[in-house]
């Protein structure tokens, strides 16, 4: 099949979306599809990426709204033109706003099935945008029922959003498919020795227990909520190291927060580390923590499971199928349950033992492969019924 990808976004290394669609593309062309993707330029320029079948539609920054979008200058362009000449089977997007308009009509003048996958509950990053909360969900919900209703599929990735759209009223075929995550990089295993060098290197004292998150840190994130939930597990036990992975704009509260709580010298931030090393910080941690409900799927969780973490995180939807309760993690609503099972999996290092090997075997489910062979089925099937 000939596949077209349309995305706002494909150069920004730290980005869930751009991650999928990557590991999707790979996957797609290991089974000897044709796959181009259609984004956006980082400058006044179109161009095409002959080796890799990339066409870049020149566009203005427009990071204000959020950080890396970009917007197309015009909807007229001679690449798009070839890849209409081209004719895709199917056109699969990945992103709502300005390169779903090159989708949509890409797929009217060709025929093709226009499949969307929806990345992002967009109801918790309206305050980014829009100072009032309710008008913001308001918009959010109708712009996202209107702009999908033309889409002939719709992918989430979880049943969590699979609910968020149908309470939107949108009509069309929905499919559930989680994801796929390249595991490949996190079957690298650091030595003992080397584990304990890195700590080092961090500050990290050698005989702390360290608790992680990694991933961009946003407001919608609420790292704040486990920030000043560590600082009450410090009163209990104080031989516990926070090592918080990432940047974004919530970073400098964090800090002030941290600093406020007297909680200073249990606390590291390490900024943005690059993505080829994400596995060496997994694997610094005694246990993963995640207050985040803003997650269409959360891929750092499987990333955390694939390196053999326990998970501790806030309660949500999308964990149904990454945390199995008391086997490789636990969920929890109230502070009350956060100091309880934060101190339970710090204790009993059998049990951290057996869920690691719990967690690295719920990862597996979730490795790419399995994402391109669904995908493939459901291209077939949108295929067959045009």
């Amino acid at each position: 099949m000939k596949i077209l990808i349309t995305t706002d976004l494909y150069t920004v290394k730290t980005n869930g979306v751009v991650t999928s669609l990557k590991n999707l593309r790979e996957e797609l062309l290991s089974k000897g599809h044709e796959v181009r993707v259609l984004t956006f330029s980082e400058g006044l320029k179109s161009h095409k990426d002959n080796e890799e079948d990339v066409y870049y539609i020149k566009s203005v920054p427009i990071g204000f709204i959020y950080p890396n979008v970009r917007m197309p200058i015009s909807y007229r362009n001679s690449l798009v033109r070839e890849l209409i000449e081209w004719k895709p089977d199917i056109i699969h997007s990945q992103c709502e706003f300005f390169s779903y308009q090159f989708a949509k009509r890409i797929a009217k003048l060709t025929g093709a099935p226009l499949i969307h996958t929806y990345h992002t509950m967009y109801e918790d990053y309206v305050g980014y945008v829009v100072p009032y909360e309710r008008f913001g969900k308001y918009v959010v919900r109708k712009f996202s029922r209107m702009r999908l209703k033309k889409a002939d599929r719709v992918i989430a990735p979880t049943t969590k959003v699979e609910k968020t759209l149908r309470s939107y009223g949108l009509k069309n075929e929905i499919n559930v498919v989680p994801s796929g995550v390249s595991l490949k990089q996190h079957d690298y295993k650091m030595t003992p020795e080397e584990r304990a060098e890195k700590r080092r290197a961090l500050g990290v004292p050698e005989d702390h227990h360290v608790v992680l998150n990694l991933g961009r840190l946003g407001t919608e994130k609420n790292l704040d909520e486990l920030v000043e939930y560590f600082a009450s597990v410090l009163k209990l036990h104080n031989k516990l190291t926070f090592l918080i992975v990432g940047d974004g704009p919530a970073k400098k509260n964090l800090e002030e927060l941290v600093t406020n709580l007297g909680v200073r010298d249990h606390v590291i931030f390490t900024g943005m580390v690059p993505p080829t090393e994400v596995q060496m910080y997994y694997q610094l941690a005694d246990v993963f923590v995640s207050a985040s409900t803003s997650e269409t799927q959360g891929l750092t969780y499987i990333e955390a499971a694939a390196n053999g973490l326990p998970l501790l995180c806030r309660k949500d939807e999308c964990l149904c199928d990454i945390i199995v309760d008391g086997e490789n993690g636990y969920q929890y609503t109230t502070v009350e349950e956060f100091q309880k099972e934060l101190n339970n999996i710090i204790a009993d290092s059998d049990w951290r033992e057996s869920a690691a090997k719990r967690s690295k075997e719920i990862a597996e489910t979730f490795d790419k492969s399995h994402f391109g062979d669904t995908m493939e089925t459901i291209y077939e099937a949108a295929k067959a019924e045009e």
